[in-house]
């Protein structure tokens, strides 16, 4: 564990970038963005694409949200000066699954409880978030927020509803990283938790 935490920070660390979000697929008009932040971006994208690969999810991408520099790096963003958040933006299709699905899968799946911090990973990269991209997202945000800090969470939920700015794809070694990194780093705080239907 200590050794795939480590390797986190000793890997090279490259500059090339993933392409677009749905690049190279055929995106229905209808589809839509979701961008959220739940700590650890590998483990985060690994399972939304198990949970939804065949429930209208189209595409994943990890990548960097929320901060004040321009093309950040991830070794940039690691040292938690950039302001930006470690997330993934979902390209999906309404029509075969909601936002608030998205949403309340990823109130299953992470710690919304712990300001800046999932797991052993510390630090206002890893905040719990939900970037919303208009006024029915946002909406649907505040609702779900509401009912899973009352029924889930006991009033603890510490996870910031804050509309979308700049997005910017992460490195391409980061992309489907635990595809290709089986036994890569997954942070303990992800993982589904069962409760009662909303």
């Amino acid at each position: 564990m200590v050794t795939s935490f480590l390797s986190r920070f000793i890997r090279p660390f490259s500059s090339a970038t993933a392409p677009p979000l749905g690049a190279g697929m055929a995106v229905p008009e209808n589809a839509q963005k979701a961008t959220l932040a739940a700590g650890c971006f590998w483990g985060v994208e690994h399972l939304f694409r198990k949970q939804f690969a065949k429930e209208g999810l189209l595409d994943v991408q990890v990548g960097y949200i929320g901060g004040e520099s321009d093309s950040p790096t991830y070794r940039a963003v690691c040292t938690g000066d950039t302001g930006h958040a470690e997330a993934i933006q979902v390209l999906f299709d309404p029509t075969q699954t909601s936002y608030e699905s998205l949403l309340k899968f990823f109130y299953r799946m992470h710690d919304p409880t712990t300001p800046n911090r999932q797991g052993p990973d510390m630090g206002t990269q890893y905040r719990s978030a939900i970037f919303y991209h208009d006024d029915e997202q946002h909406k649907a945000a505040r609702k779900i927020t509401d009912a899973v800090n009352e029924k889930w969470y006991e009033g603890k939920v510490a996870t910031e509803i804050v509309k979308a700015g700049k997005w910017w794809g992460a490195e391409e070694y980061h992309q489907k990283y635990l595809d290709k990194n089986p036994r890569g780093y997954e942070c303990p705080a992800h993982f589904i938790r069962d409760f009662p239907a909303l």
